[in-house]
């Protein structure tokens, strides 16, 4: 795709390894906000036995990230790799990938305002927080050897 000479002139431009950095990091705060925050609502309930519950919430998330996030971190961390430095800062993720961040961004606002009790979205934010901090170590793993 071409861009605009001025664009090319005046994008903000990274590293690959600032690229890396961006996406474990993001995985690691929008995972840990939402496990807290699941966590949080769970507890909070008058749910009986609201710790089962989490635990159960929490090993869902670890084969969430077992069975499908390892494998997006994994494509995400060829990209960074394949396209180098010199980027735009913004394309650590795919536009697609993207479009996924922002749709899901969007469900979690759609649930929160449901008539859903805030115990249930609880244990959805803490299975997918669980899988996003656990997967990211990959992008993690990926960043330290870009510095190596």
């Amino acid at each position: 795709m071409h861009l605009s000479p001025w664009f090319n002139a005046y994008k903000p431009a990274a590293s690959a390894r600032s690229h890396a950095f961006l996406a474990a990091s993001m995985w690691t705060v929008v995972g840990t906000v939402l496990a807290f925050v699941g966590v949080r609502w769970v507890i909070s309930s008058s749910l009986p036995h609201a710790w089962l519950f989490v635990l159960i919430a929490a090993a869902a998330g670890v084969l969430k990230s077992r069975f499908v996030l390892e494998r997006s971190a994994n494509r995400a961390m060829e990209r960074i790799q394949g396209r180098g430095d010199g980027r735009c800062v913004g394309g650590f993720f795919s536009f697609r990938a993207w479009v996924f961040v922002v749709a899901m961004a969007f469900l979690g606002r759609i649930l929160r305002g449901s008539l859903l009790p805030h115990y249930v979205v609880g244990l959805l934010y803490i299975a997918v927080g669980i899988a996003l901090v656990l997967a990211c170590r990959k992008l993690w793993v990926g960043w330290y050897r870009l510095g190596r």
